[in-house]
């Protein structure tokens, strides 16, 4: 493992992530899984109408699929400190440090550390159990400061396509939502 500093996108870090970028490679994290379990308050809906954004929930047997983002060597400190004031505005999501495996054409290096942000499932806004169904009705009807919630769902869904990183429940919501919206 080296001493870069590896950011573990699976995600709006997939589409936006926020700091310059000086290496991207698919990877991929085991034990966890992509879920949207995490009621958002700021971001995709409010306090009184939450919307749902995604986090990684641990689960037995389980792996994410994802992008692993290099901070430009010399900016580490400073793409920590932005993504700490970003994904910890609340304590529903836990920095971790995990091990992730690169894969496809660009693999290298086999592995490394890289930081990313987990469910607290502690947290009032987890919502593990949730079914794709109601899922669905959130993710449509949703509104926050940084837009609908459904266009999270959108970006999201359309840039795992664009890597060819397979996620059935994102493909069956993304459908879902646009009958929901009746948006084409």
């Amino acid at each position: 493992m080296s001493d870069a500093l590896w950011v573990f996108g699976y995600g709006s870090l997939l589409w936006r992530p926020g700091f310059e970028v000086a290496e991207r490679r698919l990877a991929r994290l085991h034990g966890w899984h992509r879920s949207f379990c995490m009621s958002s308050v700021h971001y995709r809906g409010t306090q009184t109408d939450p919307g749902l954004v995604l986090a990684l929930d641990a689960a037995d047997n389980a792996c994410c699929d994802g992008v692993a983002l290099r901070a430009v060597p010399g900016q580490e400190a400073a793409v920590l400190a932005y993504l700490r004031e970003r994904e910890l505005i609340s304590s529903a999501y836990l920095e971790a440090r995990l091990p992730i495996r690169f894969h496809g054409a660009d693999a290298g290096e086999a592995e490394a550390e890289a930081l990313t942000y987990v469910i607290n499932r502690d947290h009032f806004q987890y919502t593990g159990a949730l079914s794709l169904e109601d899922q669905a009705q959130i993710i449509a009807y949703a509104h926050g400061d940084q837009g609908p919630n459904a266009d999270y769902l959108y970006n999201t869904a359309a840039h795992l396509s664009e890597l060819d990183l397979a996620d059935a429940d994102m493909d069956w919501l993304v459908v879902r939502v646009r009958e929901l919206t009746n948006a084409a």
